[in-house]
Formats: structure tokens, sequence, C-alpha cells
């Protein structure tokens, strides 16, 4: 065997697979990842990239879970981070909220959880442990906040729950390009429901 027929033998690593889901997401949306194109992207047959994924659900949820892989260390960084707990607040809701329309992590992340209706138990948890991990930074920096007298003394899991609910709803708007929810109207609606729900005299 030659060496250029040893290298197309060769399966990419499964992050440059991952990779190269998400971009293709990004350049043509999801109707444009499908086995065939994506194992041509990256020198696989269909058949091979099934053997390592099984369904396109699970190259889907995969895929959501690399990007939020790499969302997470950016969260983590953003909230060790020398900064008062707004500060670093404010950074959490902007790395939250989608860039604009058809951003394509917030567009993969609606393909899966409507998917999700009929997956299997362990698909569920593993897309509720990626929710888990957002809810989690968020109370713990609440707490900080409160414990340090910024914040008002809130129940930092219920106010967490409540703003999630919000950036969730207009995140949704945001990805899918309703008119008058841009992502500076939701940065400012944040804003506001941030100050009447946190700081004491507002």
């Amino acid at each position: 065997m030659t060496p250029a027929a040893r290298r197309r033998n060769v399966a990419p690593p499964r992050e440059a697979l991952l990779a190269a889901a998400m971009s293709t997401i990004a350049e043509r949306g999801l109707d444009g990842l499908t086995m065939a194109g994506l194992g041509r992207e990256v020198g696989m047959s269909s058949g091979h990239l099934l053997y390592y994924f099984r369904t396109k659900d699970e190259l889907l949820l995969q895929t959501l879970e690399w990007s939020e892989g790499r969302l997470g260390a950016a969260r983590s960084a953003l909230l060790s981070r020398q900064a008062t707990a707004r500060e670093r607040l404010d950074s959490y809701v902007d790395l939250y909220v989608p860039d604009g329309p058809r951003d394509p992590h917030w567009t993969l992340w609606l393909e899966v959880w409507n998917r999700s209706q009929n997956a299997a138990d362990d698909a569920r948890a593993r897309q509720a442990a990626i929710e888990g991990a957002w809810h989690r930074d968020l109370v713990a920096l609440l707490a900080e906040g409160i414990s340090r007298g910024e914040f008002r003394a809130v129940d930092p899991d219920r106010f967490a729950a409540r703003l999630r609910a919000l950036l969730d709803g207009f995140s949704v708007h945001v990805a899918v390009g309703i008119p008058g929810t841009s992502r500076a109207q939701v940065l400012a609606h944040m804003r506001e429901f941030i100050e009447d729900g946190l700081y004491p005299g507002t």
C-alpha cells in the first residue's frame, strides 16, 4: 500500500470530525450537514462515520457537546478573572446570547433539543448535563456577589433559573431572527432585568 493510500485510510481524530461538522453547520446550515457530505469533507465514507456515531442524532449531540466544551472553557476563564461579580455576570450573559440569526451553536442547540423528545434516557441526561453546567456556574457567581454585598440577598438558585429562562427565550428569538429581538436589544433587556432584580434601591 502506498503512503497516500495509507493516509486515506487513517480516520481523522474525533475532534477534527466534530469541528468539520460545526464548520458545515456554520457555512451551510443543518440541511447542509449530511453523513455523505461530512464524509467527503474529512475523507471518510458515510458508513465509516456511522461506525463512529451510529446515527445523525448522535453526531449532532456529540458536536453540541464538543462546542459546549469550548464555550465552557471560555466561561470558566471569564468567571475566574479578577473583576466584580457584576462585570463577570455581564460577561456570562454576553457569552450566552447568540451572535445573531443562524448562530451555528444555537442552531445546533435548537435542533438537538427538538430531537430530544424521542431521545433515549442517556442522550437526555447528556443534554441535561450541558444545561446543568451553565446553571451551576451562574448560581455560584450569584452567591459570590451576594456574599460580597454586590447583589441583593436573593435565592441564587431561584434567581438563576429565572435569569436563564429569560436568556433562553430571548436567545431563541435572536437565533431565528425574530424582529425586535436583536442581540443588542436582548442585552439591554438583560441589563434591566439584572438591575431590577439584584440591586438594592433600583
